[in-house]
């Protein structure tokens, strides 16, 4: 774990953007910290990207949080598909909504970014997918799909879908392509559930992203 001392140098912030520098003051059991003036630095990404992952099995779904922070998505959506096998009745639901919420804090704090995601439960598909703003690009991952992710997304703002370890029901896939969602792959390989939504995350924040337009890129 790591110890601080009186005095030693902090960074502190409330999850909606920008932070201040401060000094840690230690008195006894009680610590507090002086804080400098607010510094604007802002560390989101170009693209807002909303990630409606499905609800897969425990250490799944906060690997996915946990990384998907990092990697700079704006909103995670996590919703029960058709084919996920975990259930979450409504105790559970409010106390595991908690615990990736706890995720994204502190993957936030571990990766400097100053502003935290929001995690958010749906109860089904339908009501995640309506719930999308007209002006994003949208995009459901599809194994072989003829379209590939990069070439779905031209805006700055951007909502994915990733299915559960089964993949997308029938039905579903329906259910995105009616609400304007584009089936799109990542190449002739099938991915875990796991791996597919952060390898897509690390495509769009290269190509629409973080990345996009870098020095040394062309």
């Amino acid at each position: 774990m790591l110890r601080l001392r009186d005095g030693a140098p902090i960074v502190v912030y409330d999850g909606r953007g920008g932070q201040y520098p401060a000094t840690l003051r230690c008195e006894g059991a009680t610590a507090r910290a002086r804080l400098g003036s607010f510094d604007p630095l802002e560390r989101e990404s170009p693209l807002k990207l909303t990630l409606i992952q499905a609800l897969v099995a425990a250490e799944k779904i906060d690997w996915i949080v946990e990384k998907a922070v990092e990697l700079g998505v704006e909103r995670i959506v996590i919703v029960p598909m058709q084919r996920s096998v975990v259930r979450l009745v409504a105790p559970r639901a409010a106390r595991r909504l908690h615990h990736w919420t706890d995720i994204a804090r502190a993957a936030s704090s571990q990766c400097g970014r100053n502003r935290v995601p929001s995690v958010d439960l749906l109860g089904d598909l339908g009501g995640a997918l309506a719930a999308v703003p007209a002006e994003h690009d949208r995009m459901l991952l599809a194994p072989g799909a003829g379209r590939s992710l990069c070439s779905a997304c031209g805006q700055t703002c951007a909502a994915l879908v990733v299915g559960p370890e089964g993949g997308l029901a029938e039905a579903e896939i329906a259910l995105a392509g009616r609400a304007g969602f584009v089936p799109v792959s990542l190449g002739p390989r099938v991915l875990r559930t796991e791996t597919a939504g952060l390898a897509a995350i690390a495509a769009l924040q290269a190509t629409r992203g973080d990345f996009a337009g870098s020095p040394g890129q062309e």
